[in-house]
């Protein structure tokens, strides 16, 4: 009798065991799957608070790098020119800065490519120190002047000394001082360390704000940037190495779909909308003039990411007028940008 009485208990905590063990391997399979891997990218800019790179951080904001598979790191530097030379040094994937750079490298036997374009014009200005604007917001009366730039060798140190050029000075008529941007760039035109300086949004607002500076040379549109120039000027994009580029193709795609579908957002946005997703120390602690900013230099955004036909020997003829780099080089404009990435990118977004 015990011994049934026992066969009966076993059986009846055996079903459920075997049950248990049946439905053990589906429940750990479950719960150990591990989320989908993110690629790594690092991402130098020259600046990435200026509201010329906006796109860039934007991206990140609206959860469009993580959507695409990407796990991307943005680094900070004061310049084009520095981030150029952590591109060059392999330290990071890509560069956020102006397309310039692609020419001014290739010329020196580098070879770096846009694959995205996010402005059709540079969305600097000019700014002259208030009490002298009437005499220096001519760029021919510049002759034996300050000027600040970003830094030497900057996108910034290019339009200057372009604009310098047209004007009939040569590069040893001026000197050009590298004050960063924001309040470094304040401080350098309040104290009269330079009469003239390009610099970009938001600072541009703090300086008209503060009554410190005139606008002189405004180049947030293309029209404004063709009337100063003579021509288009396409600007801020993320570029990189060549070699990198065709090794990792697909990383590039999903970076150039992020910042494609972030271009178009923009498009379909108001300033204040876009503002509302910034970073709030990007502000300087002044929304309303971060907005007046953008409102001003909306333009200069593209709709697409596409290079703007014409533009690149545009941005040859004005870099090869004053550069010693550039002047009788050849130069293959079809490797410092390609439409590949950006062209599949407007097909699914």
């Amino acid at each position: 009798m015990r011994s049934r009485l026992a066969a009966i208990v076993s059986a009846l905590f055996a079903a459920p065991l075997a049950l248990a063990l049946l439905l053990l391997p589906a429940t750990l399979t479950l719960s150990v799957t591990p989320a989908q891997a993110q690629t790594k990218v690092k991402i130098m800019v020259g600046g990435v608070d200026k509201q010329i790179y906006l796109p860039a951080k934007l991206a990140e904001q609206l959860g469009y790098y993580k959507e695409q598979g990407l796990d991307v790191e943005l680094y900070n530097t004061t310049s084009g020119q520095a981030a150029a030379t952590a591109l060059l040094a392999r330290e990071v994937a890509g560069v956020v800065g102006f397309y310039d750079h692609t020419i001014d490298l290739q010329a020196k036997g580098k070879f770096i490519t846009s694959v995205v374009q996010f402005a059709v014009a540079p969305g600097e200005t000019v700014l002259v120190k208030a009490d002298v604007a009437d005499k220096y917001s001519n760029p021919a009366n510049w002759k034996g002047q300050p000027l600040g730039v970003t830094g030497l060798g900057s996108a910034t140190d290019f339009l200057t000394r372009y604009l310098a050029s047209r004007a009939g000075l040569q590069n040893q008529d001026y000197s050009l001082v590298p004050v960063g941007a924001g309040d470094t760039f304040l401080a350098a035109i309040q104290q009269g360390k330079i009469v003239s300086g390009m610099t970009t949004e938001p600072t541009v607002q703090r300086a008209l704000a503060r009554g410190s500076a005139k606008v002189s040379i405004d180049l947030r549109t293309p029209e404004k940037t063709r009337a100063a120039l003579g021509g288009d000027y396409p600007a801020a994009c993320l570029y990189m190495d060549r070699g990198y580029m065709e090794a990792n193709k697909e990383t590039a795609q999903k970076l150039v779909n992020a910042l494609v579908k972030t271009l178009k957002w923009m498009h379909d946005h108001s300033a204040e909308e876009i503002a509302d997703k910034m970073p709030k120390d990007y502000m300087a602690g002044d929304k309303a003039l971060y907005v007046k900013g953008l409102k001003e230099g909306k333009p200069q955004y593209s709709p697409d990411g596409l290079m703007p036909a014409g533009a690149p020997e545009s941005v040859l003829r004005v870099l090869a007028t004053f550069s010693p780099n550039v002047k009788g080089k050849t130069i293959d404009l079809s490797k410092t940008f390609t439409t590949e990435f950006v062209a599949k990118a407007n097909a699914t977004h």
